[in-house]
């Protein structure tokens, strides 16, 4: 019951993630590390992936699509940690230091936990069962 709950929250977290991505990019923009080629098409194409990932988390005869949306979502996370790292460096770098530390440092910490819950969720790897409740 727990993994069930858990995956639908992540798919609804990921779903909103990939509108908003889509629908109003400039944040996203903004905080795109400068070494990333074609920001517009990468912020949209996370939208897209962020999407992806949500509906096949979703497959509830498809557990097979489910595990690949795990990978995809943890893999989507790992990618992702540059911008968050840029993201508070540009906010420290403001005279009002923007968000602070105190938003940061959980979000920037909290990373490898939603690397861990997408894999879990989609139960992408009987290794990682070991950390977490038994499958329901």
């Amino acid at each position: 019951m727990t993994r069930r709950v858990l995956r639908v929250l992540l798919a609804l977290f990921y779903a909103a993630a990939g509108v908003l991505h889509l629908a109003a990019p400039a944040p996203f923009l903004a905080i795109m590390p400068g070494w990333v080629p074609a920001p517009g098409a990468v912020v949209a194409f996370t939208g897209i992936a962020e999407l992806a990932g949500a509906v096949g988390l979703l497959q509830p005869f498809r557990p097979g699509l489910r595990r690949y949306a795990g990978w995809g979502l943890a893999a989507y996370a790992l990618c992702v940690w540059p911008a968050n790292f840029q993201h508070m460096l540009s906010d420290l770098a403001r005279s009002d230091q923007g968000l602070g530390l105190g938003y940061h440092i959980p979000r920037l910490a909290f990373q490898p936990v939603l690397i861990w819950l997408a894999l879990w969720v989609g139960s992408s790897s009987d290794w990682i069962d070991r950390f977490g409740p038994k499958r329901d």
